[in-house]
């Protein structure tokens, strides 16, 4: 009865934790990957070592679409994990119930690099699975031949995670010498495959997974600490001496508390709190939620640029940009919109405030800049999903059918992609959509050339284009006072108090005026405290260089 409470409770805290407190994991894993139910997405798959693996991976980590759904998934996976470890064991003593929670628990942990994929644990539970199997049919004279046979194949399958399914197997032979002999052959298949079919790949990747890390060339040899922890846990239950202790329903409850103990604090420590609250204010964007963005950053806001221009947008969304900006951590003249940076993460808040402010052309580019960048080679659901819109404004109707086709071929994107359908070549209805109508009257009709560093000037052309496009204005004067543009700050003012529609000056901009006009005297004044922290650093980049010079 202990043991199924306990495996209850810890499939219930998965569930829980990150399906409810941290859904933002499991967002930031969905959107880089577009599961597509087709036959040849699935020999795609197979073509690299540990392609069921991968494949298996992305398929449960689509569920994550849904935070609680997706993480009702892992759990699952995760108890399965646990069961075959204790299957695993060679105890079957209750009281050393408690080491099978040890493989998932670390698992959680590891999975506080974002990097890793689902694959490695599903590769790991496949091995684990293979080994209770064969437990089974040890009594069969022909097992040791059937070794031979199962190794070189599951290689292909899982990948070197096969080598957990080897080493568990030396507790098991009477033979040890044959266990040896199974292990050479596997090192010979990897050989044999990198000489051949993966010469493209380093050495180094052929031993340690091609599927296993978003990054396949920057893999962290340091997750391999994950598997040789799970055999040498279930090795020592194999122990004569460990085999022979026997219950004690105290001793088990206490070995279920120190292991949830250990277990929180590595899951504690493995997530970096201010990389995954930038994490967390992207999914925050993604799903619209502006009210959430600010109110979190009141509380604490990571000093980063991504965190700067993620509040700037919320901010601005619910019409507060002009009021409060400066209250917030801003990293300097880059904290509305950066420049292109080719990773899949940095452009995000940029590329989404393009597209709310109608400037669709540079918001697709990031979008698609973004996608490219996913070093796993693989499409990203959400990228594709806002790439389609912006061809829709466009009206380039031929380009968004076919990745429409693409989202379709999905699971949870395809009733969008049905619905967005419908839109395409019917210019009335686009017109009257909540959206995509506002941003073609936003958008600009002509296409030019701009530079980067004149940022501000496009932000006012799309106000000039279109009045109605009060957050133009904002990124405008915001623009400007971030670049400490006083002289066209104090230029535009006439249409904040014309087209603004603020019933008075809004505070952050009477702060401005006041820090102009007394020349930053002005205590307690967040635009004076920004305008000193950005000299201070102008200073010191000065006289970094006067000192390398």
């Amino acid at each position: 009865m202990i043991k199924w409470c306990a495996t209850l409770l810890f499939g219930m805290f998965v569930a829980y934790e990150w399906g409810y407190i941290n859904p933002h994991i499991l967002s930031f894993q969905e959107q880089y990957q577009l599961f597509l139910c087709t036959s040849d997405y699935f020999v795609l798959r197979m073509f690299l070592p540990g392609g069921l693996a991968d494949y298996l991976g992305e398929f449960i980590t689509q569920f994550y679409y849904f935070p609680m759904l997706g993480a009702c998934c892992l759990a699952l996976l995760l108890v399965v994990m646990q069961q075959l470890a204790w299957a695993s064991s060679g105890s079957r003593s209750s009281q050393y119930y408690a080491i099978s929670f040890f493989p998932p628990l670390f698992l959680l942990a590891f999975m506080g690099d974002e990097n890793l994929m689902l694959s490695f644990g599903v590769a790991g539970t496949i091995a684990l699975a293979l080994h209770v199997l064969m437990k089974q049919i040890d009594r069969w004279s022909f097992t040791y031949l059937l070794d031979l046979i199962i190794v070189p194949v599951f290689y292909w399958l899982i990948g070197p995670m096969v080598w957990m399914y080897v080493l568990l197997r030396c507790f098991r032979y009477t033979r040890k010498w044959w266990g040896g002999i199974v292990a050479l052959e596997l090192l010979l298949v990897q050989l044999l495959c990198y000489a051949t079919i993966l010469q493209q790949w380093p050495l180094e990747n052929t031993f340690l997974g091609l599927t296993y890390y978003r990054i396949p060339y920057m893999l962290p040899q340091t997750i391999w600490l994950w598997p040789l922890i799970v055999v040498a846990l279930i090795g020592l239950t194999h122990l004569s001496w460990f085999q022979k202790r026997h219950s004690n329903t105290m001793v088990s409850v206490a070995a279920l508390v120190v292991v949830a103990v250990i277990g929180c604090f590595a899951i504690q420590k493995s997530y970096d709190e201010d990389k995954y609250e930038i994490i967390r204010q992207d999914y925050l964007v993604r799903s619209e939620r502006w009210d959430e963005i600010i109110s979190r950053a009141e509380k604490h806001q990571v000093n980063h640029p991504f965190s700067s221009q993620s509040v700037n947008l919320a901010l601005a969304m619910k019409r507060q940009l002009a009021d409060r900006m400066f209250s917030f951590y801003q990293c300097g003249v880059e904290a509305l919109i950066m420049p292109m940076v080719r990773d899949m993460v940095t452009d995000l808040p940029s590329a989404e405030a393009f597209y709310r402010l109608g400037m669709v052309n540079s918001a697709q580019r990031y979008f698609s800049d973004i996608q490219e960048s996913i070093l796993s080679y693989r499409k990203s659901g959400r990228c594709t999903q806002r790439i389609v819109e912006c061809m829709i404004v466009n009206g380039k109707y031929d380009l968004a059918r076919k990745q429409i086709d693409l989202l379709k071929k999905s699971l949870f994107y395809s009733e969008w992609a049905r619905d967005a359908e419908r839109y395409l070549g019917d210019e009335a209805w686009i017109e009257n959509h909540p959206v995509w109508g506002k941003l073609r009257k936003y958008r600009f009709n002509d296409d030019f050339l701009y530079s980067y560093g004149e940022r501000e000037k496009m932000f006012g052309l799309l106000f000039v284009n279109n009045s109605e496009n009060k957050m133009a204005l904002d990124y405008l004067m915001a623009q400007l006072l971030l670049n400490g543009n006083i002289q066209d700050f104090m230029k535009y003012m006439s249409w904040v108090q014309q087209f603004g529609g603020y019933k008075s000056m809004p505070a952050g901009y009477q702060d401005a005026i006041k820090c102009i006009q007394n020349q930053g005297n002005v205590p307690n004044s967040p635009y004076a405290a920004y305008v000193q922290k950005m000299s201070k650093g102008n200073n010191q980049n000065v006289e970094e260089n006067d000192t390398a010079h």
